[in-house]
């Protein structure tokens, strides 16, 4: 190879004629994260937040304003977005602020009561997380994270 960014050919890790797609990594993947998202809702119920909303919570947390972002950060439709910011809004947690340069815009944030709140949520999903982890070491997670990653990654 000339570069470093040369990247030499795989052989196809699973093979068609032998797959098994309840084993394989998406199906396991798919179930994995079906019992995290379980979990969470069980352990969010008490704040009555989904973990969908949570999902929804955490990317305004962390400094996307506006919903054609979060419908991109998190694969929903224009429409079923709109629906979740308004339940996420009546419950007091999300407001949608007019954006003084085009005031077509809608700019969101977190409430003070969703910045109250987003700790303990966290707090929660943290616990959900440490429990599905249990038996792992940090570095086996550190580990795991790289590869998700390096799915994340290719196309």
């Amino acid at each position: 190879m000339d570069t470093a960014t040369d990247i030499a050919p795989v052989a196809e890790i699973y093979d068609p004629k032998r797959f098994d797609p309840r084993t394989g990594i998406g199906g396991l993947l798919s179930r994995v994260k079906m019992s995290i998202v379980e979990a969470m809702d069980a352990e969010l119920a008490p704040f009555d937040i989904s973990t969908a909303q949570y999902v929804i919570l955490v990317n305004l947390a962390n400094g996307c304003d506006s919903s054609s972002d979060l419908c991109r950060s998190v694969s929903y439709d224009p429409g079923a977005m709109t629906r979740m910011l308004d339940r996420l809004e009546r419950k007091g947690l999300v407001r949608r602020v007019r954006c003084f340069e085009d005031r077509r815009v809608a700019r969101l944030a977190l409430t003070d009561e969703g910045k109250a709140v987003y700790p303990q949520l966290v707090e929660r999903a943290a616990a959900v997380l440490n429990r599905k982890l249990r038996g792992f070491s940090p570095d086996e997670l550190r580990q795991l994270e790289g590869l998700l990653q390096r799915m994340l990654m290719n196309d």
